[in-house]
């Protein structure tokens, strides 16, 4: 079905608009998927925050162009779907590959991050990046143990001292 020009420009700018705000694409082969699949695919992405879309070859990579994603123009062959991470690194990466793993139709081409274009195979690395939330938690966890050591620490001090006074009062007590 013909696209007309003005619809044509709206797609571009909207992919290259998200392109801009992206932290990373991922871009998969979604032939032989069903349409009830694509739409609990779709759902799954908004809910992830995830920019999906299935946009024309030749339209994706005027809409990359001069963006960091311009490195994915290599990968995009034949029918594509494209995922932006829009708030955490991992999301896009995360939602596609466990569409995949349910989907054996569905296969992921090729992922970008920092303006590098990754094989496939580099998609469990991006995945298990942790999220914003994870990441804090951890970097919260590594601050705090420092100062649990030193409060357990000093809180020792006045424990050894008063088991070595009881131990004492034990003895002349026994001794008596």
């Amino acid at each position: 079905m013909a696209i007309r020009l003005e619809d044509k420009q709206q797609i571009v700018s909207e992919v290259n608009q998200a392109a801009s705000s992206a932290l990373s694409a991922v871009l998969a082969d979604y032939r032989g998927v069903s349409v009830e699949d694509m739409t609990a695919l779709r759902k799954n992405a908004r809910e992830n925050k995830v920019y999906l879309r299935v946009v024309r070859n030749t339209l994706l990579k005027r809409a990359v162009a001069d963006t960091e994603f311009e490195c994915i123009q290599k990968a995009v062959v034949g029918p594509t779907i494209l995922a932006f991470s829009q708030e955490d690194p991992g999301a896009a990466a995360r939602v596609l590959k466990d569409f995949s793993k349910e989907n054996d139709d569905f296969e992921i081409k090729a992922l970008s991050v920092g303006g590098q274009l990754m094989d496939a195979s580099q998609i469990d690395v991006l995945a298990k990046l942790p999220t914003l939330d994870q990441a804090r938690s951890m970097l919260m966890s590594v601050m705090l143990a420092p100062v649990t050591k030193l409060a357990r620490t000093m809180n020792e001090v006045p424990s050894k001292v008063t088991r070595a006074v009881a131990a004492v009062r034990d003895q002349k007590q026994d001794a008596a």
